[in-house]
């Protein structure tokens, strides 16, 4: 079955879900909206040349995370009809919430950051993946 339905999946619908969450992060990391509180939260230092030099492999990780999690997303959608963007949006909240939401806060409870980062971090990857989500549904 599992074979059946990776087989049955449309790879680019895939990739471009995960474009799509990966294309978010560029605006939710940006000036417009959290890069200064999430900087400041870090104490990640932009300007060194360490963590320049280190950027793309980040990037082009966190890409390849975005697409598991489209990969996920499209093998639940072929279990679970989801056929409209408020089904697809409702969906993608639940998983989010449930999956993303949960995860990070393991991790953010056992190393005791701060709770603004954990805002921005988790209200990132619930929103990336509900984005996704209306990708994948949205485009037939």
């Amino acid at each position: 079955m599992f074979t059946q339905i990776l087989s049955g999946l449309n790879w680019l619908h895939v990739f471009v879900a995960a474009i799509a969450y990966f294309a978010l992060g560029a605006i939710w990391y940006s000036p417009l909206l959290f890069s200064k509180p999430w900087i400041k939260l870090t104490n990640v230092k932009v300007n060194d040349p360490a963590a320049k030099k280190a950027m793309g492999l980040m990037m082009f990780s966190s890409f390849v995370l975005m697409f598991l999690c489209s990969v996920g997303l499209s093998i639940l959608y072929h279990i679970i009809p989801v056929l409209d963007a408020v089904h697809a949006i409702k969906f993608g909240l639940f998983f989010g919430v449930s999956f993303s939401l949960t995860s990070i806060s393991i991790s953010f409870i056992y190393e005791r950051r701060p709770l603004g980062l954990h805002a921005i971090d988790a209200g990132y990857n619930i929103l990336g993946i509900t984005v996704a989500s209306l990708v994948l549904v949205l485009w037939k």
